[in-house]
């Protein structure tokens, strides 16, 4: 099945076009270094890496250049991102990033085609495509990550059935105003999907502006 663009409201990513082709994302710029210290911390400074849906591709820019010792695979759904993703890659000099690949991780059997990674990142997400594509997306994560991988998925979450911020409440409520099957997932239920995938989930750590990391790893071969 083909990638397709997603359809959210105006709320949901915010995007200014450079002259040189790089799309800026404020959000972006205030979770990286975030973002950074828990890869250091749960995944070390070295392995193959795959971030599901890169967008503007500041990440990847950042990341590949504070953590040289990974090389990085880059994706996203949107085929307008991939080039925002590749300017930023030449931007940053990296040579430790693959050149982009369109991929729709809300689609069953993803990871036929993404495998054996150390680590598998992916940030805010969740809360923006249907309950059946994010379980697809979890379940291809721990299909992707080679034994003793890491899972780190960053976002949104509701604490059971509770917000954590009033913020919170009015993001989810524009969310399904435009779209009702899209909007916040409890990050109990998330790692459940990830328990019943097989890998072993560390407690939910909290992140800048309310928004929680998931880690979780695959158990290493016997």
């Amino acid at each position: 099945m083909a990638a397709k663009k997603l359809n959210l409201p105006d709320t949901a990513s915010v995007a200014a076009p450079g002259p040189d082709g790089r799309l800026h994302a404020p959000s972006a710029n205030r979770n990286a270094s975030a973002i950074r210290n828990i890869i250091l911390k749960h995944a070390g400074q070295s392995g193959r890496a795959l971030e599901i849906a890169s967008g503007t591709g500041q990440h990847i820019a950042m990341l590949a250049q504070a953590l040289p010792g990974f090389t990085w695979q880059p994706t996203d759904v949107d085929a307008d991102r991939l080039e925002s993703i590749a300017s930023w890659t030449q931007y940053c000099g990296c040579k430790n990033v693959h050149p982009p690949a369109l991929l729709d991780a809300t689609n069953a059997g993803w990871a036929a085609r993404h495998y054996d990674y150390d680590l598998v990142l992916m940030v805010n997400l969740l809360h923006l495509i249907d309950a059946d594509g994010a379980k697809n997306a979890v379940d291809g994560i721990a299909n992707a990550l080679a034994p003793g991988g890491t899972a780190m998925i960053y976002g949104p979450f509701l604490r059971g059935d509770k917000f954590a911020s009033n913020g919170d409440q009015a993001f989810h409520k524009s969310l399904i105003d435009h779209d009702s099957a899209i909007g916040y997932k409890s990050f109990q239920t998330v790692q459940g999907w990830q328990e019943a995938s097989g890998l072993v989930s560390n407690p939910a750590i909290e992140m800048p502006a309310n928004n929680l990391m998931l880690v979780a790893r695959k158990p290493a071969r016997p």
